[in-house]
């Protein structure tokens, strides 16, 4: 999900075939729209990718595994994902994280699921990294609901106005840390999950399904870090 700032003269189809996504997209991405050919200039347009900018495909991207998982386990197990993290400490939005491992970020939005609740239904199965990270958040009670969002540029900037969160370095990273990055073509978002043989591991929602849709998994990147933000709890 990257964000774009509308010119005079844009509209929504012109966007769409830029960015190579389609009108309604558009319009799923930013529900203040509700008229397809009626938007403003200067106002900002969350721009949702064919699919979050994390794949397994690129380099630093996590591996994908060899066998099929259930969509949804009866019950999810931290041995799940492309790998197994080494013992990276504890937090709230880390834990419940850690609760979806193998899940799809599609059968987390259900009801009594804390995250899910949490989670916006509208956005694609394949661009849920901030959705995911917001949901952990508002169920852990370290932001409120509407700090939550589905662009990455946009959580970041509620949380550097939140006064309970502060930007840290990576050698300061704590589990559970919120980390942006930025990817060739947009953004990705991940909680920090410790260290795995001298390297950062994260968790999140991670495109590593054969379909491009989305899966809750654990990932050691290497994309340029913009932000790491911890709470101060």
């Amino acid at each position: 999900m990257s964000a774009y700032r509308i010119r005079t003269g844009d509209t929504l189809s012109g966007i769409a075939q830029r960015y190579g996504t389609s009108v309604s997209a558009l319009m799923g991405s930013n529900p203040s729209i509700t008229n397809k050919n009626l938007i403003y200039a200067g106002r900002t347009l969350n721009v949702p990718g064919s699919r979050d900018e994390f794949s397994s495909g690129r380099p630093g991207g996590a591996t994908r595994p060899s066998s099929s998982q259930p969509s949804r386990p009866s019950t999810p197990s931290p041995a799940q994902g492309p790998s197994s993290p080494a013992p990276a400490g504890s937090s709230k939005p880390l834990d419940l994280a850690r609760q979806y491992l193998g899940w799809n970020a599609r059968d987390l939005k259900v009801p009594g699921n804390a995250v899910g609740r949490a989670m916006q239904d509208w956005v694609p199965n394949n661009v849920n990294c901030a959705n995911f990270v917001s949901g952990t958040l508002i169920a852990s009670g370290q932001i409120r609901a509407n700090q939550g969002s589905a662009g990455v540029y946009a959580l970041m900037g509620n949380l550097d106005r939140d006064s309970n969160f502060r930007r840290v370095s990576l050698s300061q990273a704590r589990p559970g840390d919120v980390v942006s990055m930025r990817t060739p073509g947009g953004q990705h978002v991940v909680l920090f999950a410790g260290w795995k043989d001298g390297r950062p591991l994260f968790i999140g929602s991670n495109n590593v399904n054969p379909d491009g849709s989305q899966k809750i998994s654990y990932s050691q990147m290497r994309y340029p870090i913009m932000a790491i933000h911890q709470h101060r709890g």
